[in-house]
């Protein structure tokens, strides 16, 4: 009976190795492991904007609704609970999604408003958040792009035969990626460059 048992296991591992599941599981894992990066870097950037909300505020205090916009924002970033789970929950990706492109949205006019004021503009602590949110922002587009490679990755291997029977039999699906009409939007970093003056209204 143990004899036969092992020769089933050894089949059935066989099988499974030559259908795709192992390299499914891979694929799966590099998926996890790029989005794990994309987190790690909208946190670094989310941890900024306490200092930098404070910063504008010493010099710009009467400018609540920008300030009140991005706490708002950095909020609603908060609130979602960006789990492993969420990635193969399109409708739940989509809210993430939406929700770092208000993020971003409410920084580029937040770091605008900086420029109406000379003295927060040559602040040490201002230019040091500034590069900070600089090369975060470049963070950013570099873990999403690895995440987008790996997620079409893994959803056209899921769908070649004859790992598609497998990724059916295991309930495997494909993974919500980031939206085209969104990208531009979400993949442009906010201007955070004071020393260059604005180019002339054409």
């Amino acid at each position: 009976m143990r004899k036969f048992c092992a020769a089933v296991m050894v089949l059935v591992a066989a099988t499974l190795s030559g259908c795709g599941y192992n390299d499914i599981q891979r694929s799966d894992e590099q998926v996890k492991s790029a989005w794990s990066e994309v987190l790690n870097q909208y946190q670094r950037r989310a941890d900024l904007i306490p200092n930098l909300v404070n910063t504008v505020k010493g010099f710009a205090a009467q400018e609540q609704r920008i300030l009140i916009q991005v706490t708002e924002a950095r909020s609603r970033v908060g609130s979602i609970q960006a789990t492993p789970e969420l990635l193969n929950d399109p409708a739940a990706f989509r809210r993430f999604q939406e929700a770092q492109g208000a993020m971003s949205n409410a920084l580029s006019r937040l770091l605008v408003v900086a420029e109406n004021y000379p003295q927060l503009k040559s602040d040490a602590n201002f230019r040091d958040l500034q590069a900070q949110l600089e090369g975060t922002e470049n963070r950013i587009t570099v873990a999403r792009n690895r995440y987008i490679k790996s997620v079409q990755e893994y959803n056209v291997l899921i769908r070649q035969f004859p790992v598609n029977l497998t990724a059916m039999m295991f309930s495997y699906q494909t993974k919500p990626n980031f939206a085209v009409e969104d990208e531009k939007a979400i993949a442009k970093p906010p201007t955070v460059d004071f020393g260059k003056p604005a180019p002339a209204a054409k």
